[in-house]
């Protein structure tokens, strides 16, 4: 998987949260994926688990703004962003883990109080 196609899995998350669209998450992340969101929160394990944890997401109108270069390396891209919410705006550093079929199979979001 190149940087463009890297690149573009993370514009594609970004207008997932825009259009509150599930099925931009869905197509992004493997069956088997899991999240750790927070890193050292329990991991969301499976897709069907992981488009619960989004589905709360895309509802409390949360939206995305890219705040830095995406970083690409190996099989994994990282990029600092905004998440702005009504009464609440945090600045995490997600960090992508692509498998051999360009799908997510690791999300980490790197983020605390």
């Amino acid at each position: 998987m190149d940087n463009a196609a890297k690149i573009a899995v993370v514009k594609r998350y970004v207008e997932a949260f825009d259009k509150a669209d599930l099925g931009i998450i869905r197509e992004m992340y493997a069956d088997d994926a899991t999240v750790e969101d927070p890193v050292g929160s329990e991991p969301h394990v499976g897709i069907d688990a992981i488009l619960g944890f989004y589905e709360g997401a895309l509802a409390s109108g949360a939206k995305l703004e890219l705040t830095g270069d995406v970083r690409c390396a190996g099989n994994t891209v990282a990029f600092p962003f905004k998440v702005i919410m009504p009464g609440m705006e945090i600045s995490p550093i997600d960090v992508f883990e692509f498998n051999a079929d360009g799908k997510v199979q690791s999300m980490k979001a790197y983020w605390g109080m």
